[in-house]
């Protein structure tokens, strides 16, 4: 198993702001070279950072940045944030699928224009932006790099009561963990890991807190998911899994984690969507 991702070229979706920008920092503490393809360029007055805040975060984590602004629906903006990764560091090892867009409501309540970004953002972009990587994926699995793909998406489950509630944003979901299942048998042979990760609890972002009647005081912080990302990321030879972070974390030997409540002692959470 690989100590860190010291010199690891790492490219994440969505990663201005939350656990996309916590998983960039873990990597950067190890002297990891991290790219963010996101949209944010100006701040929004409710969604704090930018890809330019986030580069500044990386470094003065230790890490080198490139930002690239970047619409995860266009294919082609997708394509040329790949290609920008790879000139810059030289190479692709980890692509972290971070990016999604969330909507929270029944079928008669969703607009098409919500179901198209869900589905855009989530299933397409996951998609697309690991079509555009595996080909460098195989070069860095060719000179012993250990690539990787990491999706944020949930373990599938055929259960009726996490598609009653919301349709929509389920199946855009479930669509990033489909990208997980098949493409882990896909490039097996090639070296490649490819898993998902999710957290057993909801975790702490602004975004979340922008859901009505959610209170983060019963959450955990991004940064239980980004010790869970680098415990996977170094690790070698696990390809088609759904990890859960404190799962992972148990695995070597982390139990304590109440470091992660977002309010210490907390033995109370609120636990995320699609865990049984």
């Amino acid at each position: 198993m690989a100590q860190d991702l010291a010199g690891k070229k790492i490219l994440i979706t969505g990663g201005s702001r939350g656990i996309g920008l916590a998983i960039a920092k873990r990597a950067a503490a190890d002297g990891a070279m991290v790219a963010i393809a996101a949209k944010t360029t100006d701040p929004h007055p409710s969604l704090p950072g930018t890809i330019y805040t986030a580069a500044d975060e990386i470094r003065e984590a230790g890490g080198v940045a490139l930002p690239i602004q970047c619409d995860l629906r266009d294919e082609k903006q997708i394509e040329s944030a790949v290609a920008q990764t790879v000139a810059e560091f030289g190479g692709l090892d980890i692509l972290i699928n971070n990016a999604s867009a969330i909507n929270l409501t029944p079928t008669l309540a969703t607009p098409a224009k919500r179901f198209d970004l869900m589905f855009s953002v989530n299933v397409r972009a996951t998609f697309l932006a690991s079509q555009a990587a595996i080909p460098h994926l195989k070069e860095s699995a060719a000179a012993g790099r250990n690539p990787h793909i990491l999706t944020m998406s949930p373990p599938l489950s055929m259960s009726a009561k996490w598609f009653k509630p919301h349709l929509a944003y389920t199946m855009a979901k479930y669509g990033m963990s489909m990208c997980v299942l098949g493409l882990a048998e896909e490039f097996k042979r090639d070296g490649i890991s490819v898993n998902a990760l999710w957290p057993r609890t909801a975790i702490d972002t602004a975004a979340l807190a922008m859901i009505p009647g959610v209170d983060t005081d019963f959450c955990r912080k991004p940064e239980i998911i980004s010790d869970s990302a680098h415990v996977i990321l170094t690790g070698t030879g696990k390809t088609g899994n759904f990890f859960i972070d404190d799962e992972v974390l148990a695995s070597v030997g982390i139990t304590d984690l109440d470091k992660y409540s977002v309010v210490p002692g907390t033995t109370e959470f609120l636990l995320d969507f699609f865990i049984d």
